[in-house]
């Protein structure tokens, strides 16, 4: 069954918006702290460019809204993206000398890395509501709002201008809660705007912990259920919550569809989300069934917590499909499901 009904006639697939920066994660010897660290592998990064590398990979048409700095970082992950056929004619430069944000990695082991963010004076809070345009959100299928990008303005007038234009011209609105603690005020401003998109949004995703901060104001300490039902109330048709290394659950108007990790050795703890979520959205417009995309993300997700970085490393579909095959061989067919 087909939940959210895409239209098919339009020429991008899906145009995330918000937070493109730089990750550096430490190469020699692999699990060390960043007191230790001297060696470090540049990446492109942030989640919601990751997502859309993730999908450009899978095959699909894929367009940005975004701020980035004026400078070779800029340039850098601006010709990164046209490498990967994304649309970056609504990429801009900022204007008054704003940076892209900075990702220091610590890996410790395969389960224990943390993540340092310098975030201050950032280009991509500096997205402005005139870069966003209706006729550029009514060439999408899809957009997607990530919440860093409502943690300030004017990125957050930005996101809300884009959400209220897709509303109007029938571009379906996904919304990655992806928390991140930096540039936030106070909880409250956190649940005020998380609150806002998802409301407006046809699928929310993120953790449950993620959830808590969205429903602090509302109604804290829900259940899965009592969460999945509200937002559903509210017009999402897909709820999704994950819960790490227990897996994920896909709430809908038909029932919940239950994913676990794939097995796999982990590189890194972070990066599964963002190629979760490429490939449950690369599902969702091939018109799978929701237990497939969710199979396909999981899949992806493990590969990423394998890989060394996350966009770099984004896998293509006969990847993903190769290594659920070989997981079911291994491990049977059920490996992940249910």
């Amino acid at each position: 069954m087909s939940y959210i009904e895409f239209d098919n006639s339009r020429p991008i697939d899906l145009i995330p918006m918000g937070r493109i920066a730089i990750d550096f994660n430490p190469v020699i010897p692999p699990f060390q702290s960043l007191v230790e660290a001297d060696t470090f592998k540049k990446y492109l990064g942030g989640s919601p460019a990751n997502i859309a590398v993730g999908l450009a990979r899978l095959g699909k048409k894929v367009g940005f809204i975004a701020k980035v700095s004026d400078d070779q970082f800029g340039d850098y992950v601006t010709e990164f993206f046209a490498d990967e056929g994304i649309d970056t004619s609504h990429i801009t430069r900022a204007e008054n000398g704003e940076k892209l944000g900075l990702t220091f990695t610590e890996m410790l082991s395969p389960s224990e890395s943390s993540i340092l963010m310098y975030r201050d004076g950032v280009a991509d809070l500096m997205l402005d509501p005139k870069d966003v345009d209706e006729e550029y959100i009514a060439s999408a299928k899809a957009i997607l709002i990530s919440g860093t990008a409502l943690c300030q303005s004017p990125s957050r007038e930005a996101c809300l201008k884009a959400m209220y234009l897709a509303k109007k011209v029938g571009t379906k609105v996904i919304f990655d809660i992806d928390y991140r603690p930096y540039n936030w005020k106070s909880a409250d401003e956190i649940a005020i705007y998380y609150s806002i998109v998802a409301e407006n949004s046809d699928m929310v995703m993120g953790s449950r912990e993620e959830y808590d901060l969205t429903e602090a104001i509302i109604a804290p300490g829900r259940t899965d259920e009592e969460t999945a039902s509200y937002w559903m109330e509210k017009g999402n048709k897909i709820v999704i919550i994950k819960h790490g290394k227990k897996g994920s659950t896909a709430h809908t108007a038909d029932g919940d569809f239950n994913i676990k990790p794939f097995p796999i050795d982990a590189t890194k703890s972070f990066g599964g989300g963002d190629g979760y979520g490429s490939s449950f959205i690369f599902g969702l417009l091939e018109g799978w069934d929701i237990i497939d995309c969710l199979e396909l993300g999981s899949a992806s997700a493990s590969l990423l917590v394998n890989a060394h970085g996350c966009s770099l490393f984004m896998p293509t579909l006969e990847q993903i499909q190769s290594y659920i095959k070989d997981c079911k061989e291994k491990y049977g067919e059920m490996v992940a499901r249910g």
